[in-house]
């Protein structure tokens, strides 16, 4: 049966009301507004039980963050604590420069020092030292081209080198050679193009070969190879994108590989065990799921999600299957949190197999429900996931 066409959406500016910076596709650049957060939001968490202390597959409530939040960052630290930054308060207006870390030995988060600017849409990226460099985002100033680090030992920001260009929305990795490739993003209207690497033995940003198209909130999945899987986002010149492309540490270089079936804004990429990549949702396409397979360069369609969502996450358990979790439906314009049933067709947590691109393993299975989120996710080390609330929103068609 012929999908049916997805109602077109209209997006607006992030660090204005809440965080995204998106632009209508068409001829006319449209703003809407998104709700920033509902009354009565909380800065609440939960966390996703994988342990056999407790029953599989169910949600319980863990402490609530010192400061409720939304576009922020969350990191695993080599201590097993999650941090924390930046993002928009719960009024929708405010850009925060504060921290804050959760200890999973005792469920709590406690404030941690500020960074030196406040930041949403940033990045921030793990390294093996065990710091943690945040680079751009943007505040009331607009995009920021200025990058900190965070010593968990002290619990105090430094600043490092600036990247060469502002950028918010873009994607960091850290490459095998514990460099950082940052690439695409936005500044203040335009695409971001280029991308850069951040050295953390000298604090400086060096420019690399750039993108073949220019795109901010993509995906960016550090294959086996080595090589950084570039995926989908939105172009302002050319709307939401169905593109990939590889960079090559090696050369400096990037290159297309083949293009998703669908265009997507707003999805997931998962690396699987087996080195292939799993996609997933979307605003464009947002029950569909494919599987990219880095010896051929192709996509496979595979399952649906069930029901649709954007603005999900998904994390890789270590039983290696795929947690898909919250989100944004679509269909009722809602956020997502528990199974639709035939008389309820709302929210919905699932459990995706990550064997994938195995027709005979394909299939989906509900998990516990928790309440209703968009989300940010942090898979911990023994196996538990701890989701962070962001605030509401919908979309205008």
């Amino acid at each position: 049966m012929k999908a049916a066409r997805p109602p077109q959406i209209i997006f607006l500016n992030p660090r204005v009301l809440i965080g995204f910076a998106l632009y209508a596709i068409g001829l006319v650049l449209a703003l809407a507004p998104m709700s920033s957060a509902i009354a009565g939001d909380n800065p609440a968490a939960e966390l996703s039980q994988s342990t056999p202390a407790h029953a599989p597959g169910k949600w319980r409530a863990t402490g609530d963050l010192v400061t409720a939040r939304f576009s922020h960052t969350a990191t695993l630290l080599l201590n097993r604590q999650v941090l924390v930054t930046g993002g928009i308060g719960s009024d929708g207006l405010t850009v925060l420069a504060s921290a804050e870390l959760y200890d999973p030995a005792i469920g709590m988060w406690t404030a941690t020092g500020r960074m030196t600017a406040s930041r949403s849409l940033h990045t921030a990226t793990l390294l093996p030292n065990g710091q943690v460099v945040v680079a751009g985002g943007g505040n009331i100033n607009g995009t920021l081209a200025s990058a900190e680090l965070y010593d968990p030992a002290t619990g105090v920001w430094t600043a490092t080198g600036s990247m060469n260009i502002g950028r918010d929305a873009h994607t960091a990795t850290l490459l095998p050679n514990g460099q950082v490739l940052v690439a695409g993003g936005f500044n203040n209207g335009s695409n971001v193009l280029s991308a850069e690497l951040y050295d953390p033995a000298t604090g400086v940003w060096t420019v690399t070969g750039s993108l073949t198209t220019g795109r901010y909130l993509p995906t960016a999945t550090l294959l086996p190879n080595g090589q950084v899987l570039v995926v989908g986002g939105i172009s302002f010149t050319s709307g939401v994108l169905a593109s990939a492309e590889l960079y090559d540490p090696a050369s400096g270089m990037w290159t297309a590989t083949g293009s998703m079936t669908t265009a997507r804004s707003f999805f997931t990429a998962t690396l699987l065990l087996n080195g292939q990549v799993l996609v997933a949702g979307g605003n464009e396409d947002p029950g569909s799921a494919e599987v990219y397979d880095p010896a051929s360069g192709s996509w496979t369609r595979t399952n649906n999600l069930s029901p649709s969502r954007a603005r999900h996450t998904a994390t890789l358990l270590p039983n290696e299957q795929v947690l898909v979790a919250g989100g944004q439906a679509l269909f009722r314009y809602g956020i997502l949190s528990r199974a639709r049933n035939s008389t309820n067709r709302r929210q919905k947590c699932l459990i995706l197999n990550s064997a994938l691109s195995n027709l005979a393993g394909k299939h989906c299975c509900d998990v516990g429900s928790q309440t209703a989120r968009s989300w940010r996710s942090t898979g911990l080390s023994h196996g538990d996931v701890v989701a962070q609330r962001q605030g509401a929103c919908h979309e205008i068609r």
